[in-house]
């Protein structure tokens, strides 16, 4: 039977823990002081986490461990499991890392993260989200914590969508249209965009796959619902609704929104406070004009019929510390910070849903806030598979909804991606 790519690191990864077994610390076994000063190294993806909470992690860190600094680096999400996969077994590890909810289950199965059972209580025990609690658990140890959830929203500004929300599918379709003009796309979405673009295949009552009571996984991008959903995927881009790249994935989508591209925009619900951000922030907004709060408006994909939700994507991610990290107590003194209070209460101001239920009192009592939660109560996650990582990885999903963005045949590209598919996580 072939490994997979993860597998073999896990093994490399066993073997080299082995040998630092005696001199290595461990959180979970007592592990001792770290030696100052130490500079501690937190990879977190994207621009999700406002600055706000990373200013407090890093003055908090430091203030309560004089001597010591702490550096967030920064990571793209493209890319990633093969970044963390190198990373992570190798001699260059960070101290805390940031891991995509989907991602998790192939690095706490792979060995990659310290055990954290023991701290489970500590770390806010019950008061955690447990769906991600539970795609943190492996084997029934607790490896990566809750970092922050939510929800893929539409955000629009009435300086360009006029008339009122959709309250079905076909609705939601025929407004993206109505709004798609010569410079403005109906509904922005890139071809290679699959984490929103799955959407389509779950509204029509497709699935990515499923899992059969022996365990084997069959991929079900070619049945008949599915392909219906990837059709409607592929008319937005041949009929120039969506005018962005078929080549391209989501990134810095603030920036067409700013630039009056943009009616429909579907993506991650916190996307609203890099839009309203200031013109001279850090990451760039446009708070004076289409990110004007007044105008800045969302709500959940509609479903089939009025009053129901089209399934979307579950983001978030989880938090964990790598086994090979040589700062073990730090390390946990940082994640401790990360799910403290105070940290989760920035993070629910921004409009995240944060991993301590207790805080998530301090979300925005707005139309975000409701319509994120309603998206919530639609979302799906990628098959539980611990191999799932490998798929992305291989960047299966990215190509074949580029493909079909750019009007390759759809049952075939579906077909295509179900065999790849298949192939990997029953490997």
């Amino acid at each position: 039977m072939k490994r997979s790519p993860l597998a073999a690191a896990a093994l490399a990864l066993a073997a080299m823990l082995a040998l630092s077994a005696c001199s290595s610390n461990s959180t979970g076994s007592g592990a001792t002081t770290t030696p100052s000063p130490v500079n501690l190294r937190v990879w977190l993806v994207g621009t999700d986490t406002p600055q706000t909470a990373r200013d407090y992690l890093k003055q908090t860190f430091e203030a309560q461990n004089p001597g010591n600094t702490l550096t967030i680096e920064e990571q793209s999400w493209t890319g990633l499991v093969d970044k963390y996969t190198t990373s992570l077994s190798g001699s260059d590890t960070p101290d805390v890392v940031e891991i995509g909810n989907t991602q998790a289950p192939t690095f706490t199965s792979a060995g990659f993260f310290t055990d954290l059972t023991s701290k489970y209580q500590e770390l806010g025990g019950d008061d955690l989200l447990p769906g991600f609690v539970a795609i943190g658990t492996y084997d029934g140890k607790f490896y990566a914590a809750p970092y922050y959830s939510g929800a893929r929203v539409v955000t629009y500004t009435t300086q360009i969508v006029k008339g009122t929300v959709p309250t079905t599918w076909d609705e939601y379709l025929a407004d993206a249209k109505t709004n798609t003009t010569g410079t403005v796309s109906g509904l922005y979405l890139r071809g290679k965009d699959w984490r929103d673009g799955i959407t389509f295949v779950w509204a029509n009552g497709g699935d990515i796959a499923t899992q059969g009571s022996d365990g084997k996984w069959t991929a079900t991008l070619a049945s008949d619902a599915s392909v219906k959903g990837l059709t409607q995927w592929q008319q937005l881009f041949t009929g120039k609704v969506s005018q962005a790249a078929t080549d391209q994935v989501e990134s810095d989508l603030q920036i067409p929104f700013c630039a009056g591209q943009v009616a429909f925009l579907p993506a991650p619900s916190w996307v609203s406070g890099s839009i309203s951000a200031a013109e001279n922030a850090q990451t760039p907004g446009c708070a004076s004009t289409f990110g004007k709060p007044d105008d800045l408006h969302q709500f959940a994909i509609p479903g089939a019929t009025a009053g129901t939700f089209a399934p979307v994507l579950a983001g978030g991610s989880n938090v964990a510390i790598p086994a090979k990290s040589t700062h073990q107590d730090l390390a946990y003194k940082a994640l401790q910070i990360m799910l403290s209070d105070g940290y989760q209460k920035i993070l629910a101001g921004a409009g995240m849903v944060p991993a301590r239920v207790s805080q998530a009192q301090f979300m925005p009592a707005n139309e975000y806030s409701k319509a994120a939660s309603n998206a919530a109560s639609a979302a799906k996650l990628t098959p539980a598979s611990p191999h799932w990582a490998d798929v992305e990885s291989a960047n299966i999903m990215e190509d074949g909804f580029s493909k079909i963005a750019q009007g390759q045949d759809v049952a075939t590209v579906a077909a295509d991606m179900d065999s790849k598919i298949d192939a990997i996580l029953n490997g």
